[in-house]
Order: C-alpha cells, then sequence, then structure tokens
C-alpha cells in the first residue's frame, strides 16, 4: 500500500515467473491474453488418445465431446490410423473472456498401429462423446498353440 512493498512481493512475482517458465517447458494451451497455462492441453493435442491392446485387437478412444461423429474424417493407411475433423465451440459475443481452454477449431491425430492389425477389420462407434476404433488383428499373426503328439 502507498507505495511500500510487503516482504511477500518477491516471493509472489518468483511464483509467478516459475509458472510462466513451467508453463513454456511444457507448451500448454493459450489463453486470450497469451498467458499459457500448464492444466491445458498441449497444441495439437485434441483430442485425447487412448490406445489399448490384447491379442485380438487394438482400440483406440478418442475423448471428442460436442463433434458431430459424422463430420469426422478416420482412415488406416500402412498401419497408421489418422483422425480429423473439426471442432465448433460457440463464442459468447457480449461476454469478455479471460480465459479459454475449450479447444476449436481443425484437428488431426495420428495413431502408429502394431504391424499385424487388419486394415479390413475395423469398427468405428460414438457413444457419450468418445469414439471407440477397433481394429482387428490377423489371424495368420496370432500365435497358435501346437500340441506335442505322444
Amino acid at each position: 500500500m502507498f507505495g511500500l512493498s510487503s516482504p511477500y512481493d518477491d516471493v509472489f512475482n518468483e511464483f509467478r515467473r516459475l509458472e510462466r517458465e513451467f508453463d513454456a517447458l511444457l507448451d500448454g494451451g493459450s489463453t486470450l491474453s497469451g498467458n499459457r497455462n500448464i492444466r491445458s492441453f498441449a497444441s495439437g493435442t485434441f483430442p485425447a488418445v487412448n490406445v489399448a491392446a490384447n491379442p485380438e485387437a487394438v482400440t483406440v478412444f478418442l475423448f471428442a465431446p460436442g463433434i458431430d461423429p459424422k463430420s469426422l474424417d478416420i482412415s488406416i493407411q500402412q498401419n497408421v490410423l489418422s483422425v480429423a475433423g473439426t471442432r465448433e465451440v460457440k463464442r459468447e459475443e457480449d461476454g469478455t473472456y479471460f480465459r479459454r481452454e475449450r479447444f476449436t477449431g481443425s484437428f488431426r491425430r495420428v495413431v502408429a498401429l502394431p504391424d499385424d492389425v487388419d486394415p479390413e477389420k475395423v469398427d468405428a462407434r460414438y457413444d457419450a462423446g468418445i469414439v471407440h476404433i477397433t481394429i482387428g488383428r490377423r489371424a495368420s499373426e496370432k500365435p497358435r498353440r501346437i500340441d506335442i503328439q505322444s
């Protein structure tokens, strides 16, 4: 107050500096003011993706709430799964945004798949904002149990 500095000012300034450095290091999502946030998606990481595998299939989960599944472009070429689309978010015209972390715009995610997937055995469905893509494995690539004759 009144032009006097508190002994805590230096500590808080140091924390703000560290936060800026961490945000720059982790490339958090940007806000309208150009600041970065450590809790945001890094650019180019929408939608979030999980990949699971078992001996029968590989399943890819894309967390894409609010997207029309018919607008997604999903393709497989040379064991690479590609998902592209656009997410449009309505903007509040008469409001002032202090932070905008919800992704909007075009996106593309690419996932490398194991060599034994069969691009002819693909199933994709959308449920509760999650795209489930299941890619079967080739039967010839699965281990075959061989019994020993006695």
